[in-house]
């Protein structure tokens, strides 16, 4: 009784500092971006503000930068996480389903790719789209998201779809539909959680990405989210109070997204963690 006591202490110890440490970092940027510039650069450190302001997020929402950023980081992550969607349920069922020679090379090719470090694609990266006529260009981004996490999703949905039973897709077949329909009609359905966890992913990868968005984008119309709060980094002067209201402003759509599908996320960031 006084180890599963003091076990249970423990974890619940655990799980505290750990909610601790996710939590006071976005508590600390709500409370920054309710403060006033004079408190915020004042030498006296408060852990709630004095003096109560939304100036902070009504310069966000009067702001053309912002409204113009917030729509950039929107097209770059819808475009890009439904093509490595599309391309990853494709390529998934194909390594899942088929036997073709070099398929265990493609496997140890998909988690090589896993292991390079991104820095090292900066340099031919921006050769290429310079000679192509993509440096400030969001095309740039949406190619670059895509083959960043076509790699890691594929491999993922090609998981998620060996746990489906070939007897499930035979059976749809014997009533009279074709492989597509009985992919589309009968396995994907099934595997839902699987293929919004994959999405989830590739959705969270492109909206918070900042490297390559500050190499491939000098600026101005071509701006993303991350990239526009980077601005506010000055060389002697950091704007803390919009930066944090506007961190908190592009964190609501992905807040809005996980509550909605927060369910199909938990079952397919599970799956296959049985054995069946």
């Amino acid at each position: 009784m006084k180890e599963r006591f003091f076990a249970g202490i423990s974890r619940r110890f655990i799980l505290f500092m750990f909610l601790l440490m996710v939590l006071v970092p976005f508590l600390w940027m709500i409370v920054t971006s309710l403060k006033t510039r004079q408190e915020i650069y004042g030498s006296e450190l408060t852990l709630w503000p004095k003096e109560l302001t939304f100036d902070n997020y009504l310069s966000a929402f009067t702001d053309a930068d912002f409204s113009l950023f917030f729509l950039n980081s929107l097209t770059v992550t819808l475009v890009s996480s439904f093509i490595v969607l599309l391309i990853s349920v494709m390529g998934g069922y194909s390594l899942a389903r088929f036997q073709f020679r070099g398929k265990k090379v493609t496997l140890i090719a998909f988690l090589v790719t896993q292991m390079v470090p991104t820095m090292i694609m900066i340099v031919p990266l921006f050769i290429l789209f310079s000679k192509i006529g993509l440096i400030n260009n969001l095309a740039s981004l949406i190619i670059l998201y895509t083959v960043i996490n076509i790699p890691f999703c594929l491999l993922t949905m090609s998981s998620f779809f060996q746990r489906i039973p070939v007897t499930l897709e035979e059976a749809a077949i014997m009533d009279g539909c074709n492989r597509f329909q009985a992919v589309y009609k009968v396995i994907l359905p099934v595997m839902l959680p699987g293929v919004i966890a994959t999405f989830v992913f590739a959705f969270t990868g492109a909206w918070n990405e900042l490297f390559f968005g500050i190499m491939f984008l000098n600026g101005g119309n071509s701006a993303t989210i991350p990239v526009g709060l980077n601005n506010f980094v000055q060389k002697f002067d950091v704007n803390w109070g919009q930066m944090t209201a506007w961190g908190i402003i592009s964190l609501i759509p992905v807040a809005i997204m996980f509550m909605i599908i927060q369910k199909y996320i938990v079952a397919g960031l599970t799956a296959g963690s049985v054995k069946e």
